[in-house]
């Protein structure tokens, strides 16, 4: 019997497996770096072990200071949750040779699997159906479009699509940089791009006694560079022949490598109906709460279970109703889904039935390794959380998990909320007609459009402007209780200017005896304003507001739209101002290339530079066309976000 488990992780994945691990009464050691100090996961364990660092490299990913940690905590097994870690065959190893119980399949199956060149040899022996490799010093123009891919690694890392075969030696370039630094491996292969295919991907289980349930299929075919936002159970495009041969396809894959514990099999669908092998995650996925949900399983118990040695039932459960989970990134879809770092000062999510377990019956599931205050860094992959909606149908599933996301307060990061909640709420999704390349074809602009329009953020900015005015008045020394604005004689209307997301807004109100007067939204009235909570009457209809001021930033909630709008303060700061042309950094990271010179001539929208933030490269192209005035960065170079990498001197234009 296992007594206490170190869970190899953070974040989410952590909290979850340290939930399972507390309903069987089993131990838990987490593991943390110093910017996860302060991070649930590390109050929810009985104890926890510091890795000193900040870099993956230094700790997650440092095997030697993982089990330093689990030999002083007196553990007995380790949990790798996903990624770091979970899928390096030589850490599995290393964990049983210190005497610890390994929770997840033999390191040989790992290792099988851990090259993806050599797992599509053997799954071709096993009768798994495949693509071909291709090989990039024989290829003709027919052979594209095609796909670079890590061979060791996945999530998008290392992966580009190319469809000429002049921009393959970069990609293939990029491509090896990008594999080397996530999974310490830069090798890469090519195969043919299915277009407008499915991602299709089968849960497997299996005991040491050689048992293997197939816990049927997960659609994962939305994604935004390569990775995975939106995960649902079953397929709406998978019928139940299909999903039978895809389940005895998955099946053998996992008896071709001997497997035991929690494992994926994903392949790709075409629209002919034909499927081919991907990849075996030899690991808990990040969308296994649709299956749990539909199952009602706990997989990482199962998990645990599995390592001390239980069998499996004869028969797996039978699945009911339909699932839905997003992936909630602190991330921009607008600016080329751009992360975002910094203090994420309101995270709630309303009517949550459970959380990192199955509801006790239809409902709402949330897994965030999250929580109000929470400082979101560089250094870790940008998802805050994971919302999922589990109900009798999957239009069901969708609304509630759409009304979820809008009433969600989250404030401080930018991220792809309203575009979750325009993919649920859109028709062709609701339809089920989605593949990967669903965002291309739904249009990535309309999607990431804000859930707020014009009109939602001018009546925002009003009961913006209205709750700062109280508040000024509840902390006035003296005479707090009179009206904002009183005067004697009227003057002029009160004035407050936001940038919104449409741009400038310029508030301006008067209260009066007769009640608020506002050229911005004219006819609409005042019921009640305190700090934190705006009531107006606007177009008929009583609007509740709810308002929270941090900083410069005022994030406005309501039925209408989450508005986010940021104070213009009355006298500029000149140190503050930025000179014209200044090229900033979108976020903090780490130069990897500057692929410029001081007096170089550029083009609007030439790459300038290259930054890795969370885990991706990022291209910071140049503003307009000009000539690089200061070049401020090198390789190897750590930046703030809002830093100045180069200015660019504009073109003059010659007079007509």
């Amino acid at each position: 019997m296992i007594n206490r488990v170190l869970v190899a992780n953070r974040g989410e994945i952590a909290r979850r497996v340290l939930r399972a691990c507390r309903s069987l009464g089993v131990g838990t050691v987490a593991v943390f770096s110093d910017p996860d100090a302060d991070a649930p996961h590390v109050r929810e364990a009985d104890t926890a072990g510091r890795l000193p660092g900040a870099a993956p490299a230094e700790t997650y990913l440092s095997a030697e200071r993982l089990l330093a940690v689990a030999r002083s905590a007196g553990a007995d097994a380790v949990h790798p949750g996903y990624g770091f870690l979970s899928e390096n065959a030589g850490f599995a190893r290393a964990v049983l040779d210190a005497g610890l119980t390994w929770i997840g399949p033999p390191p040989d199956a790992i290792a099988a699997m851990g090259s993806k060149i050599e797992a599509k040899k053997l799954m071709a022996a096993a009768d798994v159906p495949v693509l071909p490799d291709l090989d990039p010093a024989g290829l003709t123009d027919e052979d594209f479009p095609l796909l670079v891919k890590a061979s060791a690694g996945g999530g998008g890392r290392g992966m580009r699509i190319v469809r000429s075969p002049g921009a393959l030696r970069d990609a293939v370039a990029g491509a090896r940089r990008e594999a080397e630094s996530a999974f310490g491996d830069p090798a890469v292969f090519c195969e043919p791009l299915l277009e407008n295919a499915r991602h299709i991907e089968v849960q497997v289980l299996a005991d040491a006694h050689g048992a293997v349930w197939t816990l049927g299929e997960r659609e994962c075919s939305i994604q935004r560079r390569h990775q995975k936002i939106v995960e649902e159970a079953p397929s709406p495009a998978v019928t139940p022949a299909l999903r039978k041969e895809l389940c005895e396809a998955a099946a053998n894959a996992a008896r071709a490598i001997g497997y035991t514990g929690a494992g994926t099999v994903e392949f790709m669908l075409a629209p002919d109906g034909r499927f081919y092998f991907l990849e075996v995650n030899t690991r808990l996925q990040v969308e296994h709460p649709v299956t749990e949900c539909v199952y009602g399983v706990d997989l990482v118990r199962l998990q645990i279970e599995i390592a001390e040695g239980a069998r499996l039932p004869e028969d797996p459960p039978r699945p009911r109703g339909h699932a839905i989970e997003v992936r909630l990134y602190a991330e921009d879809p607008a600016h080329d889904w751009r992360p975002a770092g910094g203090t994420l000062h309101t995270f709630e999510v309303p009517d949550v039935d459970a959380e990192f377990a199955v509801p006790a019956a239809y409902g709402l599931r949330l897994d965030s390794g999250v929580e109000s205050g929470a400082e979101v860094g560089v250094h870790y992959d940008p998802m805050l959380a994971k919302v999922i909606a589990w109900a009798p149908s999957r239009a069901a599933a969708a609304r509630r998990l759409a009304a979820a996301l809008r009433g969600a307060r989250v404030h401080g990061l930018t991220t792809n909320r309203d575009l979750l909640v325009r993919i649920l709420e859109e028709p062709g999704f609701l339809d089920g007609d989605t593949d990967t390349g669903y965002l291309d074809r739904a249009g990535l602009g309309a999607l990431s459009a804000p859930l707020a329009g014009e009109g939602a953020v001018r009546v925002s900015a009003l009961a913006a402007a209205l709750a700062l005015a109280a508040a000024n008045r509840s902390a006035a020394p003296v005479l707090g209780g009179l009206p904002s604005g009183w005067r004697n004689v009227r003057s002029q209307p009160q004035r407050r200017t936001f940038e919104g997301p449409h741009g400038t807004v310029e508030v301006d109100y008067e209260l009066r005896r007769d009640g608020l007067v506002s050229e911005l939204c004219p006819g609409t009235s005042l019921v009640t304003a305190v700090p934190d909570r705006v009531v107006l009457d606007h177009g008929g209809l009583r609007e509740t507001f709810a308002v929270a001021a941090a900083g410069d930033a005022v994030h406005v909630d309501s039925r209408l739209g989450p508005v986010t709008l940021t104070v213009v303060p009355r006298f500029a700061d000149p140190s503050a101002q930025i000179a014209p042309g200044s090229l900033l950094a979108p976020m903090p990271g780490t130069v990897v290339r500057v692929e410029t010179r001081e007096g170089a001539e550029v083009a609007e929208g030439e790459t300038l530079v290259v930054l890795e933030a969370m885990k991706m490269e990022h291209r910071i192209a140049a503003p307009s066309a000009g000539t690089v005035a200061e070049l401020n960065v090198a390789a190897g170079r750590q930046v703030e976000s809002g830093a100045v990498l180069a200015v660019i001197e504009q073109r003059r234009r010659d007079p007509e």
